[in-house]
């Protein structure tokens, strides 16, 4: 019989095991990932940027922009899409986990875009043992906003605006509340044709500073932070003749959220507590994202240790076929989730499917063998159909 879980404390427990039977001892000691809530908004959602080692600040602006890097969407080709994306999570670890994701965009004119996105995070079907043997059905659920405007001919910003709700317990657990959290993201995007021997190629660079709000509560004496991170990319687009392309892309990410403080040597229990109450769970969301550049229990190194690296590349048929491979890299002190990332892409004008797939670096990584799809739906495509059809008449 399943026990309730919670997503988060899923995902920790299995990076604590893997630290607890590293033959590392150096590991062990120095293990301690940053932690927060809502963890469902730092799923890589599309099956595009999930098989290039989740990198998507830079990369070709698509539909998928959303969750990336929202000013990306006025440089966009078609004037409007729409995208369902699935993704079962966690597979290795529990069945029934799994995100589902809805993204739009409109462009307006030639300079600004509208976008919007949900996402749908479910922990399944979870029977809990007690007098009635009733079945809860935890849930995340985000929805969001978000302006974008070229300010330069190639420079373009966007704000979003986020809204996060979490009910971890189904409503079974009394002294588990729901909550709720906002936040907002502040994204750049700079792309330039440039010429490298006698091809001209596209560079660019971005930039997304995404949930700074506010911290969420379970209703208990503690409040908890939201995953706010910043994500730096670049990304060089190089054609090698008039039917095929190869891309190439880096992002590198650190959550803005504080370290949790580790016990000190000689300190009971209860000094321990009353030092993280203080110093960790009393911080305030805006505090603890200028903390966490200076908080590490191993210093500079362990700062650099903080960031995760992804390295992508896609190759690209004649606009309409796609192959596509990546790496991203979490250091053994923050869970040592490292994986490959391998996937493929069809473009039918109307419609596109994206399929990405996850292998693990080892045996014991609960990310192994995650697989996304991706449905895309081009409006600019389908009112061409629509228009030949009637002309036809």
């Amino acid at each position: 019989m399943k026990r309730l879980l919670v997503f988060s404390f899923v995902a920790l427990a299995a990076l604590y095991v893997k630290a607890q039977t590293s033959s590392d001892s150096e590991v062990r000691d120095s293990f301690n990932p940053i932690m927060t809530a809502v963890t469902s908004q730092s799923i890589a959602a599309d099956a595009r940027s999930g098989a290039m080692g989740d990198a998507g600040v830079a990369t070709d602006p698509d539909v998928f922009s959303q969750s990336w890097n929202p000013a990306k969407y006025p440089f966009t080709i078609s004037r409007a899409a729409l995208s369902l994306n699935y993704t079962p999570w966690l597979r290795k670890i529990a069945s029934g986990i799994a995100l589902l994701n809805a993204t739009g965009y409109y462009r307006i004119g030639d300079l600004q875009a509208v976008s919007a996105s949900i996402r749908y995070f479910s922990l399944g079907d979870v029977s809990v043992s007690g007098d009635n043997n009733m079945t809860v059905r935890p849930y995340e659920l985000g929805f969001d906003v978000a302006y974008s405007r070229m300010l330069t001919e190639h420079l373009s910003a966007a704000v979003a605006l986020r809204y996060m709700y979490s009910d971890l317990s189904g409503h079974y657990n009394e002294q588990m509340e729901a909550g709720s959290a906002f936040a907002a993201d502040i994204a750049l995007y700079w792309n330039k044709y440039v010429t490298i021997g006698n091809r001209e190629s596209r560079v660019a660079w971005g930039i997304n500073l995404s949930n700074i709000g506010s911290k969420i509560s379970y209703g208990g004496d503690y409040s908890y932070f939201i995953p706010t991170q910043l994500r730096l990319g670049a990304s060089w687009m190089l054609p090698i003749n008039e039917y095929n392309r190869i891309s190439f892309a880096v992002d590198a990410t650190k959550l803005l959220v504080p370290s949790r403080p580790l016990r000190k040597d000689g300190e009971n229990d209860e000094e321990y507590t009353a030092r993280i109450q203080r110093d960790y769970y009393d911080m305030g969301s805006i505090k603890g994202i200028f903390k966490s550049f200076g908080d590490s229990e191993d210093g500079f190194k362990g700062e650099m240790q903080e960031i995760e690296w992804s390295l992508g590349t896609e190759y690209t048929y004649n606009d309409k076929f796609s192959l596509r491979a990546g790496y991203h890299h979490q250091s053994k002190p923050q869970g040592g989730l490292s994986f490959f990332t391998v996937g493929a892409g069809f473009n039918m004008n109307v419609m596109a499917i994206d399929a990405g797939y996850v292998i693990g670096t080892s045996a014991s990584n609960p990310l192994d063998q995650i697989f996304r799809v991706s449905l895309t739906f081009d409006f600019d495509g389908l009112r061409e159909i629509i228009g030949k059809r009637k002309n036809r008449r």
